[in-house]
């Protein structure tokens, strides 16, 4: 932490504002910061730092959007993302993660561009795009996007370009996205704690830092619900598309 330039530290404050407003508003925008954190810290050490950030930034969403939560969509994800944090956490200790930075960049541009296609098909066409229906197709959309969620906030804290995808295509409208992403990142926040912990990337030194930046966090979350209440759900969908593809190509260079 000494040894941080004084750039580097106005670097780090952007991005723990970028992660209040990610969770109170822009998703998206959470992804960018995890890959400035990566950039200006060790990449493994920056793992460990941004947690009780997205933690503190995770309890300031669920006081504001606590209602909003679809606890059928969470119920359906949250087994399969014990499993994916699981393998991440197998894979962290064992693996570098450039493999698994172009894994999931390339995933999430796959991922962007197809549901793109979709919004733009559902403009034109004014009719609204078949979302998964039945009992096997939820049930297989939850649990590929879980395995995938739990794996990638363990390797890179990036699951939240990943579920925002998820919830756009599971129809949901804004406050309900909001809701349902607040109560799913402080659970499975908190899970990772116990591997964090074990695997040595949260120490009692990263939280000196983190406490230095929970006022940016802090900030960034109330700018966020200022925004939300300024912004329609098209451009809610747009910005979230566009952060996340933004991050994606990031996540493939850096």
């Amino acid at each position: 932490m000494a040894d941080l330039l004084l750039w580097q530290w106005a670097v780090l404050v952007v991005a723990a504002l970028a992660i209040g407003f990610a969770k109170t508003a822009i998703n998206g925008a959470g992804a960018l910061a995890v890959v400035v954190f990566a950039w200006i810290l060790p990449a493994r050490e920056s793992t460990g730092v941004i947690l009780p950030l997205l933690l503190v930034a995770d309890l300031m969403a669920v006081a504001v959007y606590r209602a909003h939560a679809d606890w059928g969509l969470l119920a359906r994800m949250f087994p399969w993302v014990a499993v994916g944090v699981g393998v991440g956490a197998v894979f962290v200790a064992h693996a570098d993660d450039r493999t698994m930075q172009v894994t999931i960049g390339t995933t999430l541009l796959v991922l962007t561009g197809l549901q793109a296609v979709r919004t733009v098909q559902e403009r034109r066409s004014g009719v609204a795009a078949a979302r998964p229906r039945t009992a096997p197709a939820r049930h297989g959309l939850a649990a590929g996007t879980g395995i995938l969620a739990g794996i990638t906030t363990m390797v890179a804290n990036a699951a939240g370009a990943v579920v925002s995808i998820y919830f756009l295509l599971s129809g949901l409208a804004m406050l309900r996205f909001l809701g349902t992403g607040a109560w799913f990142f402080l659970v499975v926040n908190l899970f990772k704690v116990p591997f964090s912990v074990s695997l040595g990337l949260l120490t009692w030194g990263d939280l000196v830092l983190d406490l230095l930046l929970v006022p940016p966090v802090g900030l960034g979350a109330w700018v966020g619900v200022a925004t939300i209440r300024r912004i329609d759900q098209d451009h809610f969908e747009n910005a979230t598309l566009a952060l996340v593809a933004v991050a994606a190509v990031l996540l493939l260079l850096v």
